[in-house]
Protein backbone atom coordinates (compact mmCIF):
# COMPACT_ATOMS: atom_id res chain seq x y z
CA UNK A 1 0.00 0.00 0.00
CA UNK A 2 1.47 3.32 -1.01
CA UNK A 3 0.44 6.88 -0.25
CA UNK A 4 -1.80 7.17 -3.31
CA UNK A 5 -3.87 4.17 -2.19
CA UNK A 6 -4.19 5.52 1.34
CA UNK A 7 -5.24 8.95 0.06
CA UNK A 8 -7.78 7.41 -2.31
CA UNK A 9 -9.35 5.36 0.49
CA UNK A 10 -9.40 8.40 2.78
CA UNK A 11 -11.03 10.54 0.09
CA UNK A 12 -13.70 7.89 -0.45
CA UNK A 13 -14.23 7.62 3.32
CA UNK A 14 -14.70 11.38 3.69
CA UNK A 15 -17.18 11.50 0.79
CA UNK A 16 -19.08 8.56 2.27
CA UNK A 17 -19.34 10.33 5.63
CA UNK A 18 -20.54 13.53 3.96
CA UNK A 19 -23.14 11.71 1.87
CA UNK A 20 -24.31 9.59 4.81
CA UNK A 21 -24.72 12.54 7.16
CA UNK A 22 -26.21 14.88 4.58
CA UNK A 23 -29.93 14.06 4.93
CA UNK A 24 -29.98 14.38 8.72
CA UNK A 25 -27.95 17.59 8.72
CA UNK A 26 -30.11 19.16 6.01
CA UNK A 27 -33.30 18.26 7.87
CA UNK A 28 -31.97 19.74 11.12
CA UNK A 29 -30.78 22.88 9.37
CA UNK A 30 -34.06 23.42 7.52
CA UNK A 31 -36.21 22.92 10.61
CA UNK A 32 -33.84 25.08 12.66
CA UNK A 33 -34.14 27.97 10.22
CA UNK A 34 -37.94 27.66 10.10
CA UNK A 35 -38.18 27.59 13.90
CA UNK A 36 -35.82 30.59 14.14
CA UNK A 37 -38.04 32.58 11.77
CA UNK A 38 -41.11 31.54 13.74
CA UNK A 39 -39.50 32.61 17.01
CA UNK A 40 -38.38 35.91 15.52
CA UNK A 41 -41.87 36.66 14.23
CA UNK A 42 -43.75 35.69 17.39
CA UNK A 43 -41.05 36.51 19.97
CA UNK A 44 -41.61 33.16 21.68
CA UNK A 45 -38.28 32.11 23.20
CA UNK A 46 -39.10 28.61 24.43
CA UNK A 47 -36.07 26.29 24.46
CA UNK A 48 -38.03 23.10 23.84
CA UNK A 49 -39.55 24.65 20.73
CA UNK A 50 -36.18 24.38 19.03
CA UNK A 51 -35.16 20.89 20.09
CA UNK A 52 -38.28 18.76 19.75
CA UNK A 53 -39.07 19.57 16.09
CA UNK A 54 -35.41 19.13 15.14
CA UNK A 55 -35.24 15.73 16.81
CA UNK A 56 -38.42 14.62 15.06
CA UNK A 57 -37.20 15.93 11.68
CA UNK A 58 -33.83 14.21 12.04
CA UNK A 59 -35.46 10.90 12.98
CA UNK A 60 -37.82 11.11 10.01
CA UNK A 61 -34.95 12.01 7.67
CA UNK A 62 -32.87 9.10 8.95
CA UNK A 63 -35.80 6.74 8.53
CA UNK A 64 -36.51 7.87 4.98
CA UNK A 65 -32.89 7.95 3.83
CA UNK A 66 -31.74 4.75 5.55
CA UNK A 67 -31.74 2.59 2.38
CA UNK A 68 -29.71 5.19 0.46
CA UNK A 69 -27.23 5.70 3.30
CA UNK A 70 -26.90 1.96 3.81
CA UNK A 71 -26.16 1.38 0.13
CA UNK A 72 -23.50 4.11 0.16
CA UNK A 73 -21.80 2.57 3.19
CA UNK A 74 -22.04 -0.90 1.63
CA UNK A 75 -20.42 0.38 -1.58
CA UNK A 76 -17.55 1.90 0.40
CA UNK A 77 -17.13 -1.31 2.39
CA UNK A 78 -17.05 -3.39 -0.81
CA UNK A 79 -14.48 -1.01 -2.29
CA UNK A 80 -12.19 -1.34 0.73
CA UNK A 81 -12.58 -5.12 0.93
CA UNK A 82 -11.92 -5.54 -2.79
CA UNK A 83 -8.75 -3.47 -2.49
CA UNK A 84 -7.60 -5.54 0.47
CA UNK A 85 -8.37 -8.76 -1.40
CA UNK A 86 -6.46 -7.65 -4.49
CA UNK A 87 -3.50 -6.61 -2.36
CA UNK A 88 -3.91 -2.91 -3.18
Amino acid sequence: MNEADALDIMQNAIWTVLIASGPAVMAAMTVGILIAFFQALTQIQEMTLTFVPKIIAVMVAIGLSAPFVGSQIAMFTNLVFSRVQSGF
